[in-house]
């Protein structure tokens, strides 16, 4: 499989997924890869869905198809938006996603390969902007899991929404491509704790097997984020509104 797209963090934002989609056309990869939270958010999950299913892509779950399926009083707006939304064949194919997936030497998992609610490539800490800065080399480290990742040369995760590559060591990388839906979030529990990427583009990575190694392009899409920020602010959700028309937290 030398050509790779990456795709993970729809958050329901259909208008997002159909330019990134658009554009992996054009760049005739060989597959293409959901790292999950796919649907979660005051958008078009259900929408999302239905674009998604028929592709039969490889598609692991993330922290909100767990979350979205647990359902109760406790959910988050976003989560209950989804799960209000769903029907019962997309609950179906959200519950029997995994949570980590192997294409080879290729390891997707959506957080770090043994926890789905911890960024791999980003820390929190109270002190940086936003409370999350870019993770040391020593962290990145102690969040790797060699007997679930081994033999893998290339590790791609998402959760954090920020695209980033990383050498875990001479022989492994980890890639995060971004967001596809989202460019800008804030915690819903913590709201001085969230990342925000500057731009409202719609995110995904391309990597290709090399002589040397892993190439990896970042990809930062055009879309309709006007369309997306309309709706989000429709559904009662501002803040999504500026995240998305702006790439900025409000």
């Amino acid at each position: 499989m030398p050509r790779l797209a990456v795709l993970s963090d729809i958050h329901g934002n259909l208008p997002a997924l159909e330019a990134v989609l658009a554009d992996v056309a054009r760049h005739a990869v060989d597959a293409t890869v959901n790292l999950g939270d796919i649907a979660s958010g005051p958008l078009w999950p259900r929408e999302t869905l239905a674009r998604l299913m028929p592709l039969a892509l490889p598609t692991i779950a993330g922290n909100h198809e767990r979350q979205v399926l647990a359902g109760g009083p406790r959910l988050g707006p976003s989560d209950a938006f989804a799960a209000a939304q769903l029907d019962d064949a997309q609950r179906a194919w959200l519950r029997a996603l995994p949570a980590a997936h192997r294409l080879d030497d290729i390891h997707l998992c959506h957080g770090t390969p043994d926890d789905d609610l911890t960024m791999w490539l980003e820390t929190l800490d109270r002190a940086a902007a936003g409370g999350v800065r870019a993770a040391t080399a020593a962290e990145v480290g102690a969040r790797a899991r060699p007997a679930i990742t081994a033999g893998a040369t290339l590790v791609v995760c998402g959760h954090s929404h920020v695209p980033r590559v990383v050498a875990l060591d001479a022989a492994t990388t980890i890639v995060n491509p971004g967001s596809v839906g989202l460019p800008a979030w804030r915690d819903d529990d913590d709201p001085t704790t969230g990342v925000a990427t500057g731009s409202p583009h719609a995110r995904y990575a391309i990597v290709e097997r090399g002589a040397a190694g892993w190439d990896v392009t970042l990809r930062a899409v055009a879309y309709d984020w006007g369309a997306a920020a309309r709706r989000a602010e429709a559904g009662g959700r501002p803040e999504w509104a500026h995240a998305l028309a702006t790439g900025r937290n409000p």
